[in-house]
């Protein structure tokens, strides 16, 4: 049933930035204060007047433990305003404006800052298992022929070949696959070219360039890092990705027989995205002009080898609960994790076996309007930091749905380990 309405008053995020196998130049910490301390020091109101801060966050760093907490004390919100921290992977930044909409629903809470963030290129490198025995027992002998001993025991490939936290990361433990060898699973499911993924991709990148060039992404606020470089925009987007360039890409999660790759994939990125939540008692208090309310949300499960499908399953009964169609809404983001993953939902919702055995329906549940989708392009040119995409969709489909002066929208996201996430979202005008 509808809820309270709670108003998004304001927004904003980082650029993405694209991970180059080093360690980028923002800690998730500076990332997230840098885009807050922007977006607050324009609002009527003090940092100390929130209620909370939430930040979802999938990789947070061994010092940033409870990222919320750190991000709340280092934008100046005080001791006493609490700061926590949610994970729920691929819609983490999501979790944390539904968690904010919960506490403004029992009236814990009236104005929250919620939005997510992640530096994916500082993901650590780990020890083996192997490894961390070989130290615990050097740390643990007591004599020079003890530590002999074990030193002759070292094996250097032990040493030179680390996990790969990211890849450890992105791999499901119940099903033992990586994120992109689910979406491998949507294309054999529904017949997914490897041409369709690479046309969709390119489609992205272009859609990208066209909004960038059109001031579209004025939500971005510009980071400076120590040398002074300025990085005011998302550095993946590529404006002359196309077909036969993406063409040239090899499978990499089957490399034998697969279609999916780094090109038809979203990119790992670091970044941050806000919202600024309030009641409709906050509004009336500071005199807030909203940009928008959270009309329903929706979370769902379903088999973590097919998680892509997440936005079907969760987006479907979001609109059922309000009337509503495919097309009865004015605008659609699907977060972008794999090429194969959006053409698998459009195709879900148009084959009727899927929709009777998975949904429910006795029918199609219909066919989406493409030119509704991602019209700014998604994460497969502006980047997938897990932790901020579900904040990101969110905050972009209303700034939209504002410019098209239309009403009504839906965000959603697959989150790993088989769920997906949706958002009713709408105007005010």
């Amino acid at each position: 049933m509808p809820f309270d309405p709670v108003f998004i008053v304001d927004a904003g995020r980082t650029p993405f930035l694209k991970s180059r196998n080093t360690p980028g130049p923002f800690s998730a910490a500076d990332l997230a204060t840098a885009s807050g301390r922007a977006l607050l020091m324009r609002q009527p109101f003090d940092a100390t007047d929130l209620d909370e801060v939430i930040v979802g966050c999938a990789t947070p760093s061994v010092d940033e433990t409870n990222i919320g907490r750190v991000i709340a004390l280092r934008l100046g919100c005080g001791h006493k305003v609490p700061g926590w921290t949610v994970m729920r992977n691929c819609a983490s930044g999501m979790q944390a404006m539904d968690s904010a909409i919960a506490n403004i629903h029992s009236g814990r809470s009236q104005l929250v800052l919620a939005g997510g963030v992640d530096a994916l290129s500082r993901a650590p490198l780990l020890y083996s298992d192997k490894m961390v025995l070989w130290f615990s027992r050097m740390a643990a002998a007591r004599s020079s022929g003890q530590k002999l001993a074990l030193f002759a025991q070292l094996r250097p490939q032990n040493l030179l070949a680390p996990v790969i936290g990211i890849m450890r990361g992105l791999t499901d433990p119940v099903v033992d696959l990586m994120m992109g060898q689910t979406a491998e699973n949507l294309a054999w499911r529904f017949g997914i070219s490897r041409a369709e993924m690479d046309a969709y991709s390119a489609d992205s990148h272009q859609k990208s360039v066209a909004a960038r060039a059109a001031g579209h992404f004025d939500e971005i606020v510009p980071l400076i890092g120590a040398d002074g470089k300025v990085y005011a925009e998302d550095d993946g987007v590529r404006a002359d990705s196309s077909v036969e360039n993406l063409a040239k890409l090899r499978p990499f999660f089957d490399r034998k027989y697969g279609k999916v790759t780094p090109g038809n994939s979203s990119q790992i990125s670091d970044g941050a995205a806000w919202l600024l939540l309030a009641s409709e008692a906050a509004v009336a208090r500071w005199k807030l002009e909203p940009l928008g309310r959270i009309t329903d949300t929706q979370w769902a499960g379903l088999d973590p080898a097919q998680m892509g499908l997440g936005p079907v399953h969760a987006a479907t009964p979001l609109l059922q609960r309000h009337g509503l169609g495919l097309n009865d809404v004015d605008a659609w983001e699907i977060n972008e994790a794999f090429a194969a993953q959006v053409e698998g939902c459009l195709r879900a919702w148009q084959d009727a076996d899927y929709c009777r055995e998975q949904l429910g329906l006795d029918a199609p549940f219909g066919t989406l309007d493409r030119s509704k989708l991602n019209v700014d392009g998604g994460a497969i040119a502006q980047g997938h930091p897990v932790g901020a995409s579900g904040a990101r969709i969110v905050l972009h489909l209303l700034q939209v749905l504002r410019r098209k002066r239309a009403k009504r929208g839906v965000a959603a996201i697959c989150i790993g380990g088989g769920q997906g996430g949706a958002v009713l979202v709408e105007t005010l005008q």
